[in-house]
């Protein structure tokens, strides 16, 4: 099987507009990996990539198999890999770095492959493309080690690029969880309650209909929604009792000094917990706090997140109160259904209480 260079440039131009609007980790290794196996005509393709910090490959595209993680010292590919050398076997079976466990697991013979290793902008290796099987029994030649190397350089590049990413928004994700915690710990709450607050929060995103994205990112940002509490003394946030009006106002301040700490960020997560902080108390009702906004002019995130972090509350000793029992909070937002919080959030809540009730388990104080 072969391609002239035209049908081979347009095949190859075509492909990467397809790929340019991919941002999805996963996605893009599927893309890649059918382009890589496409251009030199090969029955198979993974996408492996190299995870420096446990010496392992991994690859999610593994035509055929079920996802899997590897030795880097190890096979073929990690002879590639470490050697940043590309390899054409085309008689696997007789060569003594070929590890056979996924053939005997799988019942697939590899007969022919071709290994080329990725390299990101400082030259340094990322993993490695392999393909197998050349078609029509054929066997890989100069020119498909041209073509694949070419695509590499471009797979390199891409994939380097949604690695970088995804290492950001992991990092920011940390970040959000660890001073929400802080947040807490002030008050003398466990780091329990704001990985409650975001389950619960992220189920209730799911039962109202929210897109996937919607919901990871709520769930992502709920720990933040008491951040403005690092500006509230101690003897208010740890009184053993019940607050006084002027220090009750002096606590209310705490959602505005949340919004005002992460208002004036670029980042889309540290914006969506500035929603969070800022409106996590209104009411439905419109006599919440700190603007008395009502209804749906709440965003929806304020409006779940009050639920969420409600119910966590109440279910939960606090220094000025002993834990509510089941019956008498699920008494309490039938109670407020409509007045402190949405009346369709509640339906849902009281619908789908045992979910709720699992994840309190699951994530208990210790």
């Amino acid at each position: 099987m072969k391609r002239n260079a035209e049908e081979l440039l347009t095949f190859i131009l075509d492909t990467i507009s397809n790929i340019a609007s991919v941002h999805q980790q996963e996605k893009l290794l599927h893309e890649l990996s059918k382009m890589c196996r496409d251009i030199v005509f090969a029955d198979r393709c993974s996408i492996w990539i190299l995870d420096k910090r446990h010496h392992t490959l991994w690859t999610k595209v593994a035509d055929g198999v079920e996802p899997i993680s590897m030795d880097a010292s190890k096979g073929l590919v990690g002879n590639a890999v470490n050697d940043n050398k590309a390899l054409i076997i085309n008689d696997v079976q007789n060569d003594v770095r070929f590890n056979n466990a996924i053939d005997k697991k799988t019942g697939y013979l590899t007969q022919t492959m071709m290994v080329i290793p990725m390299e990101n902008k400082n030259d340094e290796v990322i993993g490695a493309i392999q393909v197998i099987n050349k078609k029509e029994d054929e066997t890989f030649s100069k020119l498909d080690l041209k073509y694949l190397t070419l695509a590499a350089s471009y797979a390199a590049e891409t994939i380097g690029t949604i690695l970088l990413l995804e290492e950001i928004d992991k990092t920011q994700k940390e970040l959000i969880y660890i001073m929400g915690v802080t947040g807490e710990n002030r008050s003398k709450e466990t780091g329990f309650h704001v990985k409650r607050v975001a389950e619960y929060s992220w189920l209730l995103a799911k039962l109202y209909g929210l897109p996937p994205s919607e919901c990871e990112r709520l769930r992502d940002v709920s720990p933040m929604h008491d951040i403005g509490k690092i500006g509230i003394a101690d003897a208010i946030l740890n009184k053993p009792g019940r607050l006084d009006d002027g220090e009750m106002d002096i606590m209310k301040t705490h959602a505005k000094l949340g919004h005002d700490i992460l208002r004036y960020s670029e980042l889309p997560l540290l914006k969506a917990a500035s929603i969070v902080a800022y409106e996590h108390h209104e009411r439905f009702d419109g006599t919440g706090y700190p603007n008395q906004v009502e209804g749906e002019e709440i965003h929806i995130f304020g409006r779940i997140t009050a639920l969420a972090d409600v119910f966590d509350a109440l279910g939960s000793e606090r220094v000025y109160k002993k834990a509510w029992d089941d019956e008498r909070i699920i008494a309490l937002f039938q109670e407020e259904k409509g007045k402190h919080f949405d009346p369709h959030l509640v339906d849902l809540f009281l619908e789908h209480r045992e979910d709720f009730f699992a994840i309190r388990k699951e994530f208990a104080d210790v």
